[in-house]
C-alpha cells in the first residue's frame, strides 16, 4: 500500500475549498455560553491548534455543527456515549519524530505527520448531561466598545491610534492605525479588524521577526497577509471576537497558486499564525494552555 502524503491531502482539501469560494478559516463564530470559544476543543477542554483548527472549522461548517467540542470514538465510548451509525469522522493530524541511525552510527531525527479521527459532540448520543449543547445566541453589539475585548487589546501594549478610513500596521512607527469604532457596522467588526492588524504587529523584528515583503503582490507580502488572516481567526476565537474580513481576489489567487506548488505552504502559514496568536494572547494576559499531542 502506498504511503499516505498527509501534507498533500490536507493542502488539496483546502485548495478545493478556496476554489469553491469558501476559506475554511472564515467562520465568524462568536464566544459561546459557558466560557467556550469558537476554537475547536478537545475532550479535555483544551483547544486544538494550527492546521487542526482549519480542518475542524471546515468540517463543522460543511456539516453545520455549532458545538466546538470533538472527541475520538474511544473517548466517546469511555464517557458512555456512542457515535451514531453512519456518522463520518473528521481526520486530523499530529506531528511526531522518528529517530534513525545511519551507517556511521549517527542518529538523525525525522519529523512526520500522523493522522487520527475525531467526531463532533453533535454526532454522538448518550453522553453525560455536561455535553448537552445549545447553540449560542448571536451577538449584536452595535458600535459601542466591548469592555472585555477592549481591555485585552489595551493590555497588549500595542500602540493603537485612530483616524482616517484605513486600518494598517506601520513597521516604521511600530504602531497600528484604525478608523474610529463608529465607522464600523458593528463593534465585532472593529475588533476583528484590529485583531488582524495586531497579528501583523507581532511580526516586528524585536517580536517574532517575520519577513513582511515590500509591496502588494510580493510573495512575502502575500504570505504575511495569510498569517495575519489565520492568526486573527485563531485570536478572535480565543477572546470571543468575530472576524469577517473579505479576501481580495488577488490574495486568494496567490494563496491557491502557492498551495498547489508547495504542499507545506498552508502548514507553515498556520504554524506562524499560531505563534503570533500565542504571542498576542500572552501580551494580552490571556495565555493559552500548552497542548500535548494525543
Amino acid at each position: 500500500m502506498a504511503k499516505r502524503d498527509l501534507h498533500q491531502e490536507i493542502t488539496d482539501k483546502i485548495v478545493k475549498e478556496l476554489e469553491a469560494g469558501t476559506a475554511p478559516w472564515k467562520r465568524g463564530w462568536t464566544k459561546a455560553t459557558g466560557g467556550m470559544s469558537g476554537l475547536p476543543m478537545r475532550v479535555t477542554g483544551q483547544p486544538y491548534a494550527g492546521i487542526n483548527v482549519l480542518l475542524l472549522w471546515g468540517a463543522a461548517a460543511d456539516a453545520g455543527y455549532t458545538c466546538p467540542s470533538w472527541m475520538t470514538f474511544k473517548q466517546a465510548k469511555q464517557l458512555g456515549g456512542c457515535v451514531r451509525k453512519g456518522e463520518k469522522g473528521t481526520g486530523i493530524v499530529f506531528f511526531s519524530v522518528m529517530k534513525k541511525e545511519d551507517a556511521d552510527g549517527q542518529e538523525h531525527k525525522f519529523g512526520f505527520l500522523k493522522s487520527y479521527t475525531v467526531f463532533n459532540v453533535e454526532q454522538i448520543d448518550g453522553l453525560p448531561d455536561q455535553w448537552e449543547w445549545n447553540a449560542p445566541d448571536e451577538l449584536d453589539e452595535g458600535t459601542r466598545p466591548i469592555e472585555d475585548l477592549q481591555a485585552f487589546f489595551d493590555a497588549t501594549g500595542a500602540a493603537i491610534s485612530h483616524g482616517g478610513n484605513r486600518a494598517f500596521y506601520s513597521i516604521t512607527s511600530d504602531s497600528i492605525t484604525m478608523p474610529p469604532i463608529k465607522a464600523f457596522h458593528s463593534a465585532q467588526e472593529y475588533y476583528g479588524t484590529l485583531a488582524h492588524e495586531l497579528i501583523h504587529w507581532t511580526g516586528a523584528k524585536h517580536r517574532l521577526d517575520r519577513t513582511f515583503g515590500t509591496k502588494f503582490g510580493n510573495e512575502n507580502y502575500a504570505f504575511e497577509e495569510l498569517i495575519a488572516e489565520l492568526g486573527a481567526c485563531f485570536l478572535c476565537s480565543h477572546i470571543g471576537a468575530e472576524t469577517n474580513l473579505p479576501n481580495s481576489a488577488a490574495y486568494l489567487k496567490g494563496w491557491l497558486e502557492a498551495m498547489k506548488q508547495d504542499k507545506r505552504f498552508i502548514f507553515r502559514a498556520a504554524s506562524a499564525a499560531q505563534k503570533a496568536c500565542e504571542y498576542a494572547l500572552a501580551r494580552g494576559k490571556a495565555e493559552p494552555v500548552a497542548i500535548a499531542a494525543e
